[in-house]
């Protein structure tokens, strides 16, 4: 598998994830039991390296709960409302988590206010909320009076964007710009750095307080930092986890599929803000749902070109392709991965999700396709009867 809309986890899950069903089918276990009992606590591939924290089966059984797995029938085809055959079906989720080198140049300019630079970007994933909350809550102030600069060149290295690191990374590089920043503040107050509590705008320590409008009376105070990780990769095995669950309705007839139904229940530390992470992982379900049922890249072998180059013919899910979506973030702190105890969330979302489809396809048909996308055409042979 290799990198299509996420690195290789997606598309080689999109496999795995369809051979663990069919093995639970052969053992007559049920598909979340079978994964359950074969959990592992340490990496498979470096047994000496734990994994920092690993909630997969809480993942698990708390989405199985939550979707009703327990009324799924466990024989393909016996559910039928009308037209549809109708049917369940999960898998895993799974990524690695990356930490990387990151810097952020943080700013009390004379009006109080806090200017945060790096040069993150924001592709629509919420980096400019998630920085300037990072900052507001080190330094005590409302999200209102931190400006966020992002995208220049000109501004301190930051780790980018991609590969589900990006909110991590850049926001543990803001606070260690945070924490310089803090203690420059302090000594120009006139109070220990050590015990400096930064609350309501002001800077205290027991019963003195001083706002930062006074304390930048004096000219701006600009402190800049980088957060790095030296071993950390060597010694722990920094990973998200989750579980996907999907009912479909496939039509007798004509082998039409309806998803119906989706959850996704994800294990990825700290979530910093949990609005813009849910929609990172809403919108990577339905990318799960293009992979599943209509993305396919048309290449003409012989002149080495892209037919379907185009969206008028590369199909992908618009609004009427996708049903309720419900997203379940398990409340976890990792605190090795950063001084945010957070970690990636947004390729998490999508890893897994095509196989559930598939899953859940089977389920209801007893068809089970390998080659994605599951069109109808590779369905129709394989039906059961219209009796």
């Amino acid at each position: 598998g290799n990198a299509m809309r996420a690195p290789g986890e997606a598309p080689g899950m999109m496999a795995l994830e369809v051979a663990m069903d069919e093995m639970a089918e052969k053992l007559k276990m049920d598909p979340v039991t079978f994964r359950v009992v074969n959990d592992t606590t340490v990496d498979p591939e470096k047994p000496g390296r734990k994994f920092s924290q690993r909630r997969y089966v809480q993942c698990l059984r708390q989405g199985a709960e939550r979707f009703g797995w327990d009324k799924r029938e466990a024989k393909p085809g016996q559910v039928r409302e009308g037209q549809w055959l109708v049917g369940m079906g999960m898998a895993s989720a799974f990524r690695n988590n990356m930490n990387l080198k990151s810097a952020a140049r943080v700013r009390l300019e004379s009006d109080g206010k806090v200017t945060v630079e790096t040069d993150m970007t924001d592709i629509g994933t919420g980096s400019y909320t998630i920085i300037a909350q990072t900052a507001a809550e080190m330094l005590g102030l409302p999200v209102e009076r931190i400006n966020v600069r992002l995208g220049d060149s000109d501004y301190p290295v930051s780790a980018g964007s991609g590969g589900q690191w990006g909110a991590n990374s850049a926001t543990a590089g803001v606070y260690a710009a945070c924490v310089k920043l803090r203690e420059q503040i302090a000594q120009k107050a006139g109070l220990d750095a050590a015990k400096a509590e930064f609350l309501d705008g002001a800077v205290r320590v027991d019963a003195r307080s001083v706002p930062l409008t006074e304390v930048a009376k004096g000219g701006v105070i600009v402190a800049e930092d980088t957060m790095e990780y030296g071993d950390l990769e060597k010694k722990m095995q920094q990973s998200t986890f989750g579980a996907h669950f999907v009912e479909v309705a496939v039509d007798v007839a004509t082998a039409e599929v309806r998803v119906r139904r989706m959850l996704s229940v994800c294990a990825a530390g700290r979530i910093l803000n949990p609005k813009s992470a849910r929609s990172q992982v809403i919108g990577a379900m339905t990318m799960g749902v293009g992979g599943a049922l209509m993305e396919h890249l048309a290449v003409d072998k012989r002149h080495g070109f892209f037919v379907n180059h185009d969206l008028a013919s590369y199909e992908v899910p618009v609004h009427a392709d996708i049903p309720h979506q419900e997203v379940i973030f398990i409340d976890e702190l990792d605190a090795t991965t950063s001084p945010m105890k957070a970690k990636g969330i947004g390729e998490l979302g999508l890893c897994g999700v095509g196989a559930a489809v598939a899953n859940a396809i089977y389920n209801a048909t007893g068809v089970r396709v390998r080659d994605y996308p599951v069109t109808l055409d590779k369905m129709l042979q394989k039906m059961p009867s219209l009796a």
